[in-house]
């Protein structure tokens, strides 16, 4: 059976990229990570990618100052990389129109919390926990879904529960939601690559 091949878009450490990247190489994935875009030349993401040995690409506003030139240069270079899945990881910018019509259906992304609460444009990062501490909830978690052109509107792909501990704080809970991340990101993956998550039939479902 060949191999699903991914395109991942970062925009920092790109920790998540690296889970990804790990489970390809142990095989723990049917997939492989074709190029790796991302809006900032210093990302860690792009070293991460380089030592792996994965073609990368830095497409941002600097190198395309025009919104629509640099929406066609990202769908090109995936398309030229025959990626056939793009994976969100920490990516920071929405997306442009011809590369959501593209790869409709196709975009993942993952959010540090139980979506549709806690999402939103703005709410990322140390923001989102912030949020869930505040309002007291007693459980967040990881949401993968799909993207469209809302922030965190798309489809929910999969989730998992992280409970909130008495005298966590946003940097404790961000960690334990991060090694969830790291988890379920690869699984939910390998769940496309078999065919038993059928991302068009999610479609049809909207947060």
């Amino acid at each position: 059976m060949s191999k699903l091949a991914l395109g991942v878009l970062a925009s920092h450490g790109g920790t998540n990229l690296q889970a990804i990247i790990d489970s390809c190489l142990s095989g723990a994935i049917d997939a492989e990570v074709r190029v790796v875009i991302s809006n900032n030349s210093r990302s860690l993401a792009l070293e991460r990618a380089r030592r792996a040995d994965i073609p990368t690409a830095h497409l941002s506003g600097s190198t395309h100052p025009d919104p629509d030139s640099l929406d066609e240069a990202i769908a090109d270079t995936l398309q030229r990389h025959g990626v056939e899945v793009v994976a969100l990881a920490g990516y920071m910018k929405m997306l442009g129109p011809r590369t959501l019509g593209t790869y409709r259906n196709r975009i993942l992304n993952v959010h540090p919390a139980l979506l549709p609460k806690f999402g939103g444009q703005g709410m990322y990062g140390e923001r989102v926990h912030q949020a869930v501490l505040a309002s007291g909830d007693s459980v967040s978690g990881v949401t993968v879904h799909l993207v469209d052109e809302e922030y965190d509107r798309g489809p929910v792909v999969a989730q998992t529960e992280v409970p909130v501990l008495p005298g966590d704080t946003p940097d404790t809970l961000a960690a334990r939601v991060l090694e969830q991340e790291h988890i379920l990101y690869p699984e939910t993956i390998q769940r496309i690559s078999t065919g038993e998550i059928d991302l068009n039939a999610l479609a049809k479902t909207k947060v």
